[in-house]
Order: structure tokens, then C-alpha cells, then sequence
């Protein structure tokens, strides 16, 4: 599969832990890998389209479609869990012969991120936490809805107005747009399998230790929406806190879209970070 003009989402691909994974490569510099969040129909190309061409001015810019998720490959009996995930990052990195890489992830990505710098530390040079669902909390009501979805443009309407503080980016047709992602043959299945509930334990699953949180010797920027409805701004007071090489920029009217919400100031804030 190739990139068209109906669809952008489909990149290039590559073999990576055994995996035939769909990824996305531009730009030149140094590698910046970019883990896109949890959602339903979520892909790399939906969650960084507005930041890769504007990142790519500084770095090489990598962003795939981590293992149950979008155009890579959904192997059958597949565990989805931290391991599988750290594991399919990291063999793609091989993969690409990469050595060490600027980090970037959001939501769930941010918790991957988070925890392979931990196991992985020499393969990481600095690190971006974005909305990051990488401590324990008690769950809230909108990663509840987004980790329990049900296909329905309904269910898909009700999410965007959960991720999303400007109300006018959720219309009709983004969410007729999202939904039929979310129904590709495979998507949902996958999804579906991930996070059943109750969702409590995947919170905690998603979660670092604080001790290893406190020891990253990375330079790491935090970032979150004020407004956050799906991951409380306190995860990222937290991770600031812990993580003594660390700044924390916050967004107001923001919500977990920052990357979307706020797309240039996000991209300048990201790209004066790991061009420094």
C-alpha cells in the first residue's frame, strides 16, 4: 500500500518486531519519533497531519501506526499490552537502524513514550509528554467513553465534543469522517480488545512507577490542555515535578487536542525544544 490522494494515512512499510507496520517519514535531521494517543480509528497520519510538515522543517520526522492501531498489521492472538508496544517501537527503531531518537507521544503514546525512555534510556535523547496517560488517576468520565466506544456517528459525535475544547472544530462531517474511520476492516475488533472494562486497570497498566519516573536523566518537555477532559491536568503537574530535568508548558482553552487546538504555537513549542 502507497500513499494517495484518498488516502494520506497509508505511508511507507516496514517489517519492524515482525511486524508489517505502516509509518510515515519526512523531513531530515535528527530522528524525531512521534506516538500517536488511543482513540477509536486513530492513525498516525489523523493525530500529527497538522504537525509533520512544519516538525520535518528541524528534524526527521517518524511517525507509525503502533501494533493494533490504523494500517499496520493486527497479527493474530497478539497481547496488547506495555511489553507488545515498547517491543514494537523499539524494533522499529531497529528497523530504521536508528540508535537514538527525540520522542514524542500523546495520550497513550505519552505513556509508551514515558516508558521506554525508562527501559530504553541510551535510545532517547530528549522527550515530549503530551496529555500524557502515564500516571495513576482515577479513571474520568471521557477516557472511560473513549476506551468503551461503541461505533455510532452518535458515539463518535459525543467523543469529539469530549476531546475537543472549541466547539467548532467538531462538525458533522469530521465526525461522519472519524467514524468511518473507526469501522475500517480490523479497527474496531482490535480497539474493542484493548481496553475492556472495567478501564481502571488500564489506567494503572499505562502507568509508571514514580521511583522510575524521578530517575529519567532526559530532557523532557510536558505539555497539556488546561481543559483536558480525558487526562487530568494533574497527571502533567505530576510528571513535571518528578522528572527533575523537566518543563511544563499549559495550554488554556485547551482541551487533548493540543496538538490540533493549538497547532502552530504546539509546533513552534515542540520544534525550539529538540532543535535546541
Amino acid at each position: 500500500m502507497t500513499p494517495t490522494a484518498d488516502n494520506p494515512e497509508l505511508g511507507k512499510r516496514i517489517r519492524a518486531a515482525g511486524i508489517d507496520t505502516n509509518y510515515h517519514d519526512t523531513g531530515s535531521g535528527h530522528p524525531l519519533l512521534l506516538i500517536h494517543g488511543s482513540g477509536p480509528g486513530v492513525s498516525a497520519w489523523a493525530n500529527w497531519r497538522l504537525n509533520m510538515p512544519a516538525l520535518a522543517a528541524r528534524s526527521r520526522v517518524i511517525a507509525p501506526d503502533m501494533v493494533g492501531f490504523g494500517y499496520t498489521e493486527r497479527p493474530s492472538g497478539i497481547g496488547y499490552d506495555m511489553d507488545t508496544w515498547i517491543g514494537h517501537a523499539i524494533g522499529f527503531l531497529d528497523a530504521l537502524e536508528i540508535e537514538q531518537t527525540d520522542l514524542l507521544g500523546n495520550s497513550f503514546g505519552g505513556a509508551l513514550a514515558l516508558a521506554l525512555a525508562i527501559r530504553h534510556p541510551s535510545r532517547v535523547r530528549r522527550l515530549v509528554l503530551m496529555g500524557a496517560c502515564a500516571v495513576s488517576f482515577p479513571i474520568t468520565a471521557g477516557l472511560d467513553a473513549t476506551w468503551g466506544y461503541t461505533p455510532s456517528i452518535e458515539s463518535m459525535r459525543a467523543l469529539l465534543d469530549i476531546f475537543a475544547w472549541d466547539r467548532r472544530l467538531v462538525t458533522d462531517d469530521l465526525a461522519r469522517l472519524r467514524y468511518a474511520a473507526s469501522i475500517r476492516p480490523g479497527f474496531q475488533e482490535s480497539y474493542g480488545s484493548m481496553f475492556p472494562a472495567p478501564r481502571q486497570r488500564w489506567v494503572e497498566a499505562m502507568a509508571s512507577a514514580e521511583v522510575d519516573i524521578r530517575a529519567i536523566p532526559h530532557e523532557t518537555l510536558v505539555i497539556h490542555g488546561r481543559d483536558d477532559k480525558v487526562i487530568p491536568l494533574e497527571v502533567s503537574l505530576r510528571l513535571a515535578q518528578w522528572i527533575s530535568w523537566s518543563q511544563l508548558h499549559v495550554f488554556g482553552r485547551c482541551g487533548h487536542w493540543t496538538q490540533i487546538e493549538h497547532t502552530q504555537a504546539f509546533n513552534r513549542l515542540v520544534g525550539d525544544f529538540i532543535g535546541q
